[in-house]
């Protein structure tokens, strides 16, 4: 006769997340047969009796075995009943079974290098956060872009062939409309052809990274810069080569003999957010192809300009040497994910290429709702209000800055969420985020973003929010935070 399972079996294994009762029934039953508990030829009691011993139904139970039947876990026979069919021998560590002491996982060379390049997030809750990277909801065109979705969903049930959509480089209809939108409003020189869509900057670096980088070559970076573009380079193994930011942007004189590519963000340095004059304009590009280099612009911030037209796109200079880079996660939504890269058709080609390695297309529904949203000038209605709420937003923060931390010395920022503040005197990014962490109030300290020597300085994001959080904020540092080198 089969023993009663009391003593082998404590009952259920805890339900996970969404789990079947009789898909529990079986883990049970399975973890129970791979950790030895349950022996090969062991014969389980009847179905009501074990039906019982689990505190389950009959049909349950049977739905149950029948999975780990199908399995090859248990085998029934109308004489023998069933029994377990899988040796204890076989068994592997079972999800449940106590764990084994902590071993390294077996990372390559890249995954190391990516984790390395990482800023960790502080976390934590605020009462004003000035923290980078904030997301602008207020300012989201939630209509506008839900139209968009459901005019092309709708739209694409009724589409004949998905070949003229369904590319490695995305949508034709978006990859013009974008080419259309960057030579009216950013002075570039772009055709469909040179347009590939990705997932945003992060995926353009990544890929860009990839195809063109690896030990023994060098990128070239601003210094300070872009984390996530310095992790993208380096974990590719390339050394990484800082050159120097001052008030007019990158030094081109500090540029090394030879790199492969170049990160640069000409329109609104990140993160100090000057601008690159004309005249260094010139001598990167000079530099870029003398050296053989391609040069990726980051034009994140272009469209979210505070006064007069931004300066043009770099890549209209050279579009031989130039690959931009752009995303509308910050001036349209983060859940957008849409942003694209504009190189000369031949490294177009090589990315086509090589992107089905990874995720073979963008995001097709939200690419030709882009289409539509620029076509329709749903976009640039949607620019002029939010440009005018940041720009009203930035003015605030500049002049509680000026009343009440008049010490601090801040660069104004030509475009984008944020303004870079050089903190005064004897007073250092840990002890300014730690006491301002103390009053309530996040903010992100320059540091990690460079690796040459700096004066201490902190990043304020002001675009996401209102005017009185905005006093609220620099308020709360006034009163823990000195306003001038002699009140420290």
């Amino acid at each position: 006769m089969p023993e009663p399972l009391g003593g082998r079996l404590e009952g259920l294994r805890p339900a996970l997340p969404g789990e079947a009762l009789h898909a529990r029934v079986a883990r049970t039953l399975r973890e129970a047969i791979l950790e030895g508990t349950l022996t090969e030829g062991v014969r389980l009691p009847g179905h009501r009796t074990l039906a019982a011993q689990l505190g389950v139904s009959r049909n349950t139970l049977v739905d149950a075995l029948a999975q780990l039947g199908a399995e090859g876990y248990v085998q029934a026979s109308p004489r023998s009943g069933t029994r377990v069919a899988v040796p204890g021998s076989t068994r592997t560590a079972a999800p449940s079974s106590p764990a084994a002491p902590d071993t390294p996982l077996p990372l390559s060379a890249w995954a190391t290098r990516a984790l390395a390049g990482r800023v960790p997030d502080a976390g934590g809750g605020y009462a004003v956060d000035f923290r980078v990277g904030q997301p602008v909801p207020d300012l989201y065109p939630a209509g506008a872009w839900a139209q968009a979705l459901a005019r092309q969903a709708r739209e694409a049930g009724q589409a004949p062939s998905l070949a003229d959509v369904d590319t490695e480089l995305g949508p034709l209809e978006t990859r013009r409309a974008l080419a259309a939108y960057l030579n009216a409003e950013r002075g570039a020189r772009v055709t469909p052809g040179m347009v590939m869509l990705t997932g945003g900057t992060q995926a353009s670096l990544d890929a860009l990274a990839r195809v063109f980088l690896e030990e023994g070559r060098v990128a070239a970076t601003e210094d300070p810069t872009y984390p996530g573009a310095r992790a993208a380079l380096g974990a590719t193994g390339a050394s990484l080569c800082p050159v120097p930011v001052d008030a007019d942007g990158l030094n081109p004189a500090a540029l090394p003999g030879r790199a492969t590519l170049l990160y640069l963000t000409p329109g609104a340095q990140y993160p100090t957010t000057v601008a690159l004059p004309a005249a260094r304009q010139a001598e990167v590009v000079a530099w870029a192809r003398g050296a053989g280099a391609f040069i990726l612009e980051d034009d994140y911030a272009a469209d979210l300009h505070h006064g007069a037209r931004p300066p043009a796109a770099l890549q209209g200079l050279a579009p031989e040497r130039v690959i931009l880079l752009g995303t509308f996660s910050k001036s349209l939504a983060p859940v957008t994910r849409s942003g694209y890269l504009v190189a000369p058709e031949r490294v177009i080609r090589v990315l086509a290429g090589t992107r089905p390695l990874t995720d073979r297309a963008p995001a097709t529904l939200d690419a030709l709702a882009l289409a539509d949203v620029l076509a329709s000038g749903a976009y640039a209605r949607h620019l002029r209000r939010a440009r005018q709420a940041i720009r009203h937003r930035h003015e605030v923060l500049l002049a509680a800055l000026a009343a009440s931390l008049p010490g601090w010395r801040v660069t104004p920022a030509r475009a984008g969420l944020h303004v870079h503040v050089t903190l005064p005197p004897g007073l250092s990014e840990e002890a300014a985020v730690t006491r301002a962490a103390q009053a309530g109030v996040a903010l992100t300290p320059a540091a990690p973003l460079a690796r040459l020597p700096r004066p201490p300085a902190v990043l304020l994001a002001f675009a996401h929010l209102p005017p009185e959080r905005l006093r609220e904020g620099v308020g709360r540092l006034a009163r823990v935070l000195p306003a001038s080198p002699q009140a420290g």
